[in-house]
C-alpha cells in the first residue's frame, strides 16, 4: 500500500459521503456527525501508530481501516434513520459488505484487502475475535481503541453544546431519564464492559462508555483518554449519587495503576 492509496481512499470517502447529503436538517446532522467522527478516528489510529513506531505500511494501512471503520453507518442511518444496531443491521457487517459492494479496495494486494475488510468488520465485535492473524488482530484493537477515543468526544460535546446544535441520534433513542442501572454498573466493578442489551437509559449508556476503559488494548490510547480527562466528564453528567461516586474512585484507582 502506497501514499497515492491512501490519498485516493481520503478522495473517495468524501464523495460517499456527500452521496448520503439531504435538504433535511437532522438527517444531514447526523451524517455529518459520522463523517466527522471518521476524520478524528484517523486522527487518533495515526496518533497511536506513531507513538508505537509502527512502520509506514502499516500506518497507512491502519489509517484506511479508520477511514472506512463506520462506513455501514452512512447506509445504515438512509434506510433506517438509526445508528442503534439492535433496531437495524450489523454497522460493522455492513460496512465490510459495502466495501466489497463498491470495489473500492481493488486496487489493494488480497491481503491488504482481507485485513481492512475484516478490522471493519470486527471493530464494533463487543469483543475482540478469537483469529490466527496477528497482523489483522493489531488493526483491529487499533481501530477499537481509536473509535473508543472519539466516541468519548462526541458524546461529550452532544451534552456540552446548546440543545438546538445535537444530533438527535447519539444517544440512540434512550430516554433521557436520571435513572441507571446497577446491572450495568456491576460490569464496571468487574473490570469488564457492560454489554449493550443492558443499556436502558442514556444514563446507563454514559456508564457503558466508561467500561470502555477496561477494553482499551494500547498504552497511548490509555494517555490520550487521560489526557482528554474523559472519565471526570463522563462523570459529570451522571447522578451525583453515592454509587456513582464509588465508581468514580474505582475507575480512577484502576486508571492509576496503569
Amino acid at each position: 500500500m502506497t501514499k497515492k492509496d491512501i490519498e485516493y481512499f481520503r478522495n473517495w470517502f468524501s464523495d460517499f459521503c456527500r452521496s448520503f447529503y439531504t435538504d433535511n436538517q437532522e438527517d444531514l446532522k447526523n451524517i455529518r456527525l459520522k463523517e466527522i467522527h471518521t476524520f478524528k478516528v484517523c486522527e487518533n489510529i495515526l496518533r497511536i501508530a506513531k507513538s508505537l513506531n509502527l512502520e509506514e505500511e502499516k500506518t497507512l494501512i491502519a489509517e484506511t481501516v479508520a477511514l472506512f471503520h463506520d462506513i455501514g453507518r452512512f447506509p445504515q442511518y438512509q434506510k433506517y434513520k438509526t445508528f442503534r444496531d439492535s433496531e437495524s443491521v450489523n454497522h460493522g457487517i455492513l460496512g465490510a459488505e459495502t466495501l466489497k459492494k463498491t470495489k473500492v479496495l481493488d486496487r489493494l494486494n488480497e491481503p491488504d484487502k482481507r485485513i481492512i475488510e475484516k478490522s471493519v468488520m470486527f471493530h464494533n465485535a463487543f469483543s475482540i475475535p478469537k483469529l490466527e492473524d496477528r497482523i489483522t488482530l493489531l488493526f483491529i484493537k487499533l481501530v477499537r481503541d481509536a473509535d473508543k477515543l472519539d466516541i468519548w468526544r462526541v458524546f461529550l460535546d452532544y451534552f456540552e453544546c446548546p440543545v438546538e446544535s445535537r444530533a438527535n441520534a447519539i444517544t440512540l433513542g434512550l430516554p433521557d431519564t436520571p435513572e441507571y442501572s446497577k446491572e450495568v454498573i456491576e460490569h464496571i466493578f468487574r473490570k469488564e464492559t457492560a454489554p449493550h442489551l443492558e443499556v436502558k437509559t442514556v444514563n446507563d449508556f454514559k456508564l457503558l462508555q466508561l467500561s470502555w476503559i477496561f477494553d482499551l488494548n494500547f498504552a497511548p490510547s490509555i494517555e490520550i483518554m487521560k489526557e482528554r480527562d474523559y472519565v471526570n466528564r463522563l462523570i459529570s453528567h451522571l447522578p451525583q449519587t453515592k454509587e456513582i461516586q464509588e465508581v468514580k474512585n474505582f475507575i480512577d484507582k484502576h486508571i492509576i495503576r496503569l
